[in-house]
């Protein structure tokens, strides 16, 4: 007969800190916080060939860090498109969306999305002057930034960017707001 040890039950990754993925993931859903669409435009690989590709990734983790000078900080999960891509070039664009725009966000969010050019297909915008990326027609507010720092922090990394250009071009509406795993209106 054989020896065999007794079944040792399932546990949620839990950290050296004693604090699980689960329970860290639950506490933080509590956080409410403003949803931005990131945005950067890839250069062709072939300077003959088409132009290039705008690519786009919903945020919640955005802050405004310093007045002067201004600046801002995403956090991207390393390795995504979006990391790799401002890794490589330092020009990148965000739209503060408003409560409207859950569609945006959540087209932007989708895990094994289609291509990113199909998704801004039907989404009206206008090009950044400064750095060349989408801004989102109808957001709340948009920036253009440059990468002015990276910094590895766990499975992100944490993008400071100078704020190059900043305006408000619609003043209607509400933000949208990230709340217990949905988007969400204020009010």
């Amino acid at each position: 007969m054989l020896n065999t040890p007794p079944a040792v039950p399932a546990t949620p990754s839990v950290h050296p800190e004693g604090v699980s993925n689960d329970e860290f993931r639950a506490a933080m859903s509590r956080l409410a916080a403003g949803v931005v669409l990131v945005t950067a435009h890839e250069a062709a690989l072939d300077p003959e060939g088409p132009g290039g590709e705008d690519v786009g990734m919903t945020a919640t983790a955005f802050v405004s860090v310093s007045l002067d000078p201004p600046l801002v900080l995403v956090s991207l999960r390393e390795g995504s498109r979006m990391d790799d891509l401002l890794d490589e070039q330092p020009l990148w664009g965000v739209s503060v969306l408003s409560e409207s725009q859950r569609h945006i966000a959540g087209r932007f969010a989708m895990k094994g999305r289609i291509s990113d050019r199909l998704l801004f297909e039907d989404i009206p915008y206008v090009r950044g002057e400064a750095a060349g990326a989408p801004l989102v027609g109808g957001a709340l507010a948009t920036l253009e930034c440059r990468t002015e720092q990276r910094v590895t922090a766990g499975d992100h990394t944490l993008v400071v960017g100078r704020v190059l250009t900043a305006s408000v071009p619609s003043a209607d509406g509400g933000p949208l707001v990230h709340f217990k795993g949905r988007y969400r209106q204020l009010g």
